[in-house]
């Protein structure tokens, strides 16, 4: 796909904000990835902290609570496409049950996710959607994707991180919106000491050369479609 020209909104959490490096305009994924693809602007709704899924309990930083769901009807619908990049924070502390496959409201994990791209496909009619899902994180002791989170603001049950990608997956079927699976896609792994150290700041947020490498999945993906 030739997007050149585009004007491209950005619906995410603290990497697409641009927690963990500087020099945003030259460093952070969306606007390598609009060099790359020769876009003419982009829209960036980054919050740090933020979840997919309304939560039925504030949240002791209260912009922690400001949803995806709710924040996209702030996005500018002039744009010609849009990605969303999330879900790794409704895995790590958010309150909402993680519900199943056919929930349709954003009291769910599962129902955010179908409510966001039924709006988006809705409000974006004809328009290019893609959703890119949560990679690997591993933040020493206190997360570990490949179980539920234990971190301490957690207050209901959840799953690993693995069941949130595929809830991603299995649902953008129904609306034929093109995933980019970075859990097993972006060939970071935060486990492995080399892949830490040289792709994040933290073992969850990216760094320079995890940007890189996150802009140039994207683009690959756009440009395929």
């Amino acid at each position: 796909m030739n997007v050149q020209g585009f004007q491209v909104n950005f619906l995410g959490d603290s990497i697409t904000e641009g927690v963990g490096i500087t020099d945003h305009e030259n460093r952070r994924y969306d606007h390598l990835a609009a060099k790359m693809l020769g876009l003419s602007k982009i829209n960036s709704y980054g919050i740090g902290g933020t979840r997919l899924a309304h939560q039925p309990f504030p949240s002791a930083t209260p912009r922690y609570d400001l949803c995806f769901c709710g924040r996209a009807y702030d996005m500018d619908h002039s744009a010609d496409m849009v990605v969303v990049y999330g879900g790794v924070n409704d895995y790590i502390h958010g309150n909402a049950p993680f519900g199943e496959i056919g929930d349709t409201t954003p009291a769910t994990f599962c129902g955010a996710v179908f409510f966001l791209m039924n709006y988006l496909r809705e409000t974006y009619p004809n328009k290019p959607i893609i959703f890119m899902s949560p990679s690997r994180c591993f933040l020493r002791r206190e997360v570990d994707d490949l179980v539920p989170s234990v971190h301490a603001a957690k207050r209901v049950e959840g799953k690993p991180l693995k069941a949130y990608v595929e809830a991603i997956q299995e649902t953008a079927k129904q609306f034929d919106i093109p995933v980019l699976n970075l859990y097993d896609g972006l060939g970071v792994d935060p486990h492995i000491p080399e892949h830490f150290e040289k792709y994040t700041v933290d073992g969850l947020h990216l760094n320079e050369a995890g940007h890189r490498l996150l802009a140039q999945k994207l683009t690959d993906l756009i440009e395929s479609l």
